[in-house]
């Protein structure tokens, strides 16, 4: 019996944009803060950050780093667990937590990593791997999207602009799950497609039941940062318009969203920080900053260590027939 040649290992993600395109966000970012520490008394700024209590800030960030990462896996194994391998949670948990360090370039390029490591780890295709990625990516925006409605239902005067955004997306949620329901044959084909429709709807209500927690720690780990910074988003006001924030991060347009989202904020919550305008602007402004920079500097540490022992879990798994393997 002759043996089949053997499919090519799938290849590392990488950039080969040109490298223009690569440092162009980059670029962007921080032409985007430039532009707000123009418009900002730099005095007030310093004076904000001086009056932060960073103990508590700083365990508040870790806290919600670890809160993020667990709710984070345990909403993703599910998916992948159903659509690719009996992958553990426990095991992924260290998966995602190494591909934070890539997400910190940019989110996709973390979901890009984490589709080819489940790909190589667990010998499973790589267009079913994305396909079952693509399924993570439609019950975040549908969680999202779900706390939008919630903001409508509990805002007397919503923004026009907010009700089309998010009302155009629960209708195009329901029609999406029509679409998995038909199981049209041209799209069930398609291997990229067949975890969607492999999971039905049913599958995607319950990952969108595991999914609204990991949202959930999102949305109070970006609303409650600026509490620090005395800045007070009330409730309704804090559900219209951190899930945009929260898109907004997740946009391809900056590393980390640094830039969009301060100027975002900016825009949006100036007005619920303390004192003066330019206090307020300065209390946003530093509270989006302080954060990121915070934020960024816990997941490097979390990732770093978390990236070592994937790599060498993969090389065992590679050299095994994959984790779980003989």
């Amino acid at each position: 019996m002759t043996d089949r040649p053997l499919p090519p290992e799938p290849a590392a993600p990488r950039d080969d944009r040109p490298l223009w395109k690569r440092i162009a966000p980059f670029g962007i970012a921080l032409a985007l803060v430039v532009y707000l520490l123009r418009k900002l008394d730099l005095r007030s700024v310093l004076s904000q950050l001086r009056s932060v209590n960073y103990p508590a800030f700083l365990a508040f960030v870790a806290a919600f780093t670890l809160a993020n990462l667990a709710a984070d896996a345990i909403a993703t194994a599910f998916v992948y667990r159903r659509t690719v391998a009996p992958v553990k949670t426990r095991e992924f948990l260290l998966i995602r937590g190494a591909s934070y360090l890539p997400s910190l370039l940019n989110h996709h390029l973390g979901q890009a990593w984490l589709t080819w490591y489940m790909s190589r780890a667990y010998n499973a295709p790589l267009l079913r791997v994305t396909g079952a990625t693509l399924l993570v990516y439609a019950t975040t925006f549908g969680s999202l999207f779900l706390l939008g409605g919630l903001a409508l239902c509990m805002d007397p005067h919503p923004q026009g602009w907010l009700v089309a955004v998010t009302g155009g997306g629960i209708v195009s949620g329901v029609a999406y799950l029509a679409v998995i329901h038909a199981a049209p044959a041209f799209l069930t084909r398609r291997q990229v497609l067949a975890p969607l429709f492999d999971v039905g709807v049913a599958g995607h209500l319950q990952a969108l039941a595991l999914r609204l927690p990991h949202v959930t720690v999102l949305f109070l780990g970006t609303w409650l940062p600026f509490w620090f910074f005395d800045v007070r988003i009330p409730p309704t006001a804090a559900l219209a318009y951190v899930p945009v924030l929260m898109v907004v991060q997740a946009l391809p347009i900056t590393p980390q969203g640094v830039g969009a989202r301060d100027v975002f904020a900016y825009h949006y919550f100036s007005h619920y920080g303390p004192g003066t305008i330019d206090h307020q602007q300065a209390a946003v402004a530093a509270t989006t900053l302080c954060f990121a920079a915070t934020i960024v500097s816990m997941q490097v540490l979390f990732s770093l260590l978390l990236m070592r022992r994937a790599l060498k879990a993969l090389s065992r798994a590679t050299t095994s027939g994959g984790i779980g393997g003989s």
